[in-house]
């Protein structure tokens, strides 16, 4: 059984731009719960299944599996409830830690976070200095609250 500890915050400037690498996501839901989100993303050639626990805890049950982009694509296309979730993901490294920051396209354009994966929840962090509120606890910045209801609609 895998266990994610994220914490998540709303990015506060562009400092972070350099040297990262990025790649584009494209996700939808097959199921949002509780009692768990089940997700299909792309990312270039790979594709993954993600079976996540639904709460507002940073430390999470979370499981992944590789797919077929092909079948992936069908899913997104043909089975997910509400909108895709599409952003481009750049890596950045601060603090001896990789922070991902997403930027959203699509209707949640506008919105800019940054996640930091943890090995223990009570792991101290030291936080870029573009970085701002945290909203690890926010149901709305959930990727899963973004498929129903978008940014662009709050």
């Amino acid at each position: 059984m895998g266990t994610e500890i994220e914490r998540k915050y709303l990015v506060s400037s562009e400092a972070w731009r350099p040297g990262y690498e990025s790649r584009r996501l494209r996700q939808g839901y097959l199921a949002v719960g509780p009692p768990a989100s089940v997700r299909v993303r792309v990312s270039g050639s790979k594709a993954y299944l993600n079976i996540k626990q639904s709460t507002l805890d940073i430390s999470r049950d979370e499981f992944e599996y590789p797919l077929p982009v092909e079948d992936a694509e069908f899913m997104l296309a043909n089975l997910c409830q509400g909108r895709l979730v599409e952003k481009m993901r750049h890596l950045v490294r601060f603090g001896g830690l990789v922070w991902e920051v997403d930027i959203f396209e699509g209707a949640n354009a506008g919105l800019v976070v940054a996640e930091v994966e943890l090995e223990r929840a009570d792991q101290p962090v030291e936080l870029p200095p573009w970085v701002g509120r945290e909203v690890s606890g926010e149901a709305r910045y959930l990727n899963s609250s973004l498929a129903q209801r978008p940014y662009s609609e709050w």
